[in-house]
């Protein structure tokens, strides 16, 4: 498996449109695109830094998953995403090494990448996610 990069750290908010005007107001920061993610019931905001993106996950499902994080943890960071050259290759690789997987094939993400999670067990703790973008 070969990651590229720091793809993005996902951050878990309640109010997406709250957490937008912390990230632009104050730290100078801009949204560029708000897309809904209907398959993983969320909003999200890209917020370009660099060469990677912090995104912003509103729930848009008081039983999806990062609903359900909040509830957990609370608002913050949810997930960091490493770009890989191959996810398919990735997962085959870390299956292969008897890692646990949340997801063994691809699934659709935001910003049209194929994306798989790691289980957090398998990582201590973090929840890592795999991101092919094109």
């Amino acid at each position: 498996m070969k990651v590229l990069k720091i793809d993005h750290v996902g951050v878990a908010v309640k109010n997406l449109e709250a957490a937008r005007k912390f990230y632009e107001d104050v730290l100078g920061l801009a949204v560029t695109d708000i897309e809904e993610v209907k398959e993983q019931r969320v909003r999200v905001a890209f917020i370009p830094t660099g060469d990677s993106e912090i995104e912003l996950l509103e729930s848009t499902d008081p039983e999806g998953p990062v609903a359900k994080f909040i509830e957990s943890r609370g608002e913050g960071m949810q997930h960091i995403a490493l770009r890989v050259d191959n996810i398919e290759a990735a997962l085959a690789e870390l299956k292969d090494n008897g890692i646990r997987l949340i997801d063994e094939v691809p699934r659709y993400g935001a910003g049209g990448a194929k994306i798989a999670f790691i289980h957090p067990k398998a990582t201590l703790g973090t929840l890592v996610e795999l991101c092919e973008r094109n």
